[in-house]
């Protein structure tokens, strides 16, 4: 098999029964997410929906799960009924704070089931945050687990934010308290998924039932190496269902295929082939930190003692790729959309060539338009880089996308300038057609698939009474993609010392969650700065390069650690 690798994976299914298969994934055409999954349910009734492994369910002190379709759907038409009893009804926006735990997808199917919106809460965000998703959602009632949320009112109340009714979720259904009045979302409004933006507040992304499924039959469809079997697949993922990976692309694409959700609290790469092998996975979700770090695990007999056809993901390093392949005998599929992108125009390396090893993330597909520009807006020569921008071909440009940041209709346009949406991302493309990803256009550190705004850093380090002024920006890591660094102009009085940049580093675990953290510090006499004493960053993403090279930084990565609480409990 190894031979086969220098000329790319063959596709499971053979191209003449690729329509034929295609054809019987969806099984109808849902209006909701909810109309899907009780189509699959009257399709594939004992078939399993979910399963939550030993590990991933021993994490919150549970057991493991293994939900059939039925089972699953018996469970949410129960917390439907008590929602609507509670006065929940369409347009609410709910929000969630319940990890990736299985009753995630119970309330969550059951209030779409209600035309209402989930709002999903990062357990590891700050306080802060938090109360900012809350105020800015409108959410008219919070699903928590009671322990998070006990932890987090008096620092949610610090904030001054009245807070939404609460119910905690461990004690069953007898108690729902009655929403809020408001109704914030829209009529076909699924989800509102915050992401971090160059502001440094998070936006809130609506997405709507039309999105989800589209993604979810943009996935169903793909072929090649993605091909996917109804009632068959089983697709395993350890990332967030805070994010639109796991809620939006990983989920719809089971449900809609009758497949089976294997999901994980977060990814362990200890234990992650014996769970892969003893959930059945057929199918991997990943991010580019993931290949990263099994590959440093030492070979096992275990390593191909699995039933996984493909991985899916985006970000893996080029020296990681192939050898990644190699070792464990299947592709690495990389892709490429975003949040506000979606389905619409999204791009995935699911035929050959792939390219391994060049950030190469596939060709265009025929649903999208596209074009890259430089700085002025105009169109590059082949070969070249600029920033990616894309829409929908057809009538409607924006379809597929999501609806619009919330509460920000002139943000929203400002990113559909032109009528393509400006994705800030940097690619150019080969003769082939091939999209290759060359680095971001916008002040984001991508860190382990945790998108960080550099000015939201910078607002917590700017408040200390050491730092005069400080720049924050990625450098490159080879575990997890990009760590976040900072460069500080010291105020007088104050020595660069080690001392000081471990205080630096404490204080700021008081205000940020530990994955935005800085993992380097140096110290500068000067910053690089405009005429108009704007901060430039370009030449700053240089000399913080420069300086890790030299090694005139202190390297704070190993002090990052996740918090046995979750960060969420920090003001």
């Amino acid at each position: 098999m190894s031979g086969g690798f220098t000329v790319g994976f063959a596709p499971k299914v053979p191209a003449a029964q690729d329509s034929a298969r295609r054809d019987a994934v969806g099984m109808h055409d849902p209006h909701s997410v909810r109309a899907a999954f009780d189509a699959a349910c009257r399709r594939y009734p004992e078939r399993p929906f979910l399963h939550i492994p030993a590990q991933a369910a021993s994490a919150y002190g549970g057991q493991p799960v293994e939900w059939t379709y039925g089972h699953a759907g018996q469970r949410i038409e129960a917390l439907q009924d008590a929602l609507c009893q509670a006065g929940v009804v369409r347009g609410h926006r709910v929000a969630l704070l319940l990890d990736n735990r299985a009753e995630f997808f119970l309330w969550w199917l059951a209030l779409n089931g209600l035309g209402a919106s989930v709002v999903p809460l990062n357990a590891e965000s700050s306080a802060a945050e938090i109360a900012h998703v809350l105020r800015d959602s409108g959410a008219a009632l919070v699903l928590a687990l009671a322990g998070r949320w006990q932890a987090l009112a008096p620092a949610l109340a610090d904030t001054g934010l009245a807070l939404p009714p609460s119910y905690g979720v461990d004690g069953g259904v007898a108690a729902l308290p009655a929403p809020r009045g408001e109704r914030t979302a829209g009529d076909d409004e699924c989800a509102l998924v915050y992401t971090s933006g160059s502001t440094g507040l998070p936006k809130g992304c609506m997405l709507s039932n039309a999105y989800m499924l589209a993604f979810g039959r943009w996935y169903t469809s793909l072929g090649g190496l993605c091909a996917i079997e109804p009632g068959a697949e089983r697709l395993i993922t350890p990332l967030p269902l805070v994010h639109m990976n796991a809620l939006a692309c990983s989920s719809m694409a089971m449900i809609l295929s009758g497949g089976c959700i294997v999901q994980l609290d977060r990814f362990h790469p200890a234990t992650w082939w014996e769970t892969v092998a003893q959930s059945g996975a057929t199918i991997v979700h990943y991010l580019g930190v993931m290949p990263a770090m099994l590959l440093q695990l030492p070979p096992q007999p275990g390593d191909r003692a699995h039933a996984v056809r493909f991985g899916f993901g985006a970000g893996a390093h080029p020296k990681h790729q192939a050898a990644f392949e190699a070792r464990f005998g299947f592709p690495l599929v990389e892709s490429w959309s975003m949040t506000e992108v979606g389905a619409g125009a999204a791009v995935v390396a699911n035929v050959e060539p792939r390219h391994p090893g060049m950030r190469c993330f596939g060709r265009p597909a025929p649903q999208m338009e596209y074009r890259i520009v430089d700085e002025q807006g105009c169109e590059v020569p082949p070969g070249a880089a600029g920033e990616l921008q894309v829409r929908a071909a057809g009538s409607d440009p924006r379809a597929g996308f999501f609806s619009g940041y919330a509460n920000q209709p002139a943000l929203t346009e400002a990113a559909w300038a032109g009528g393509y949406f400006h994705t800030g991302d940097i690619v150019r493309q080969g003769r082939d057609g091939s999209l290759y990803f060359v680095d971001r256009k916008k002040s984001i550190v991508r860190r382990s698939g945790e998108n960080i705004a550099s000015l939201e850093v910078e607002a917590v380090l700017n408040q200390l009474p050491m730092v005069h002024q400080v720049g924050v920006g990625p450098v490159d890591d080879e575990i997890r993609g990009e760590e976040v660094m900072a460069c500080i102009e010291l105020a007088a009085g104050h020595a660069p010392t080690q001392a000081l940049a471990l205080e630096i580093f404490r204080a700021a675990a008081q205000r940020l969650p530990y994955f935005k953290l800085p993992g380097y510090i140096a110290f500068v006499s000067a910053l690089p700065l405009t005429a108009s004493h704007k901060l430039q960053r370009g030449t700053l993403k240089e000399t913080m390069r420069s300086l890790v090279s030299e090694q005139a930084v202190f390297d704070l990565r190993a002090l990052k650690k996740r918090s046995v609480t979750g960060a969420a409990g920090r003001a």
